[in-house]
């Protein structure tokens, strides 16, 4: 293996430390939204959720919407080796958490810009241990990417040409797990919904069951 590749920034470790460092962040810029209105590392639409619930109009819709982004992105990215940015940390921990927790009565994290930042650090470093964690049971294969990279719009506006990539992908980690996420795709095209998401969770079924052992 290339030496570079050994380091600490291609480690587990720094992937956990990018998620936590970046959750922080955006925390961080909702903590500034919910103070002075503006600040929020989010799509109009999106933030839009967080302001009607502020104005009084209850924050279910902003909740749901962002930690419905949240699960699906954490599911995704053990498995393609790409943790979003725009689905999983901009929408689901900035919108989506903060929203469950103003739902419930906890305002300091929100109202404070040092515990907002403990806040969003903590959240994204469990994150990135929950993608960690699930990519060993799963892929559980010292081939493939170290922990997953982070990048931006992976789950948006491109995210509807992953599915066939996501079940190839699945077959060159064996055969087990492509049969996994062949199944799932096709039960969800059938119920058409979106392909990669069935193919995702067929992979981690089976490859729950049948683990790719390193060699």
């Amino acid at each position: 293996m290339d030496e570079r590749n050994q380091g600490f920034w291609y480690s587990e470790k720094a992937f956990i430390l990018f998620a936590a460092c970046l959750s922080a962040r955006i925390f961080a810029g909702t903590h500034l939204y919910y103070v002075y209105h503006i600040g929020a590392f989010n799509e109009i639409a999106v933030v839009a959720m967080l302001e009607a619930g502020m104005k009084g109009g209850g924050y279910g819709a902003a909740a749901a919407f962002g930690a419905s982004f949240l699960f699906a992105r954490v599911l995704k990215g053990p498995l393609v080796g790409i943790l979003d940015i725009g689905g999983a940390l901009q929408t689901g921990v900035g919108i989506g958490i903060p929203a469950l927790m103003l739902a419930v009565g906890i305002t300091a994290p929100l109202t404070s810009f040092p515990l907002s930042l403990a806040t969003g650090a903590f959240i994204g470093a469990v994150i990135g241990l929950v993608i960690i964690l699930i990519r060993k049971v799963t892929i559980h294969s010292a081939n493939f990417t170290y922990g997953a990279d982070i990048m931006m719009g992976a789950g948006n506006a491109a995210g509807r040409y992953l599915g066939p990539l996501i079940v190839i992908a699945a077959i060159m980690a064996s055969i087990p797990v492509g049969i996994g996420a062949t199944v799932g795709a096709a039960v969800f095209y059938a119920y058409k919904k979106p392909i990669a998401g069935g193919a995702i969770l067929g992979a981690m079924v089976m490859g729950a069951i049948f683990p790719i052992v390193a060699k």
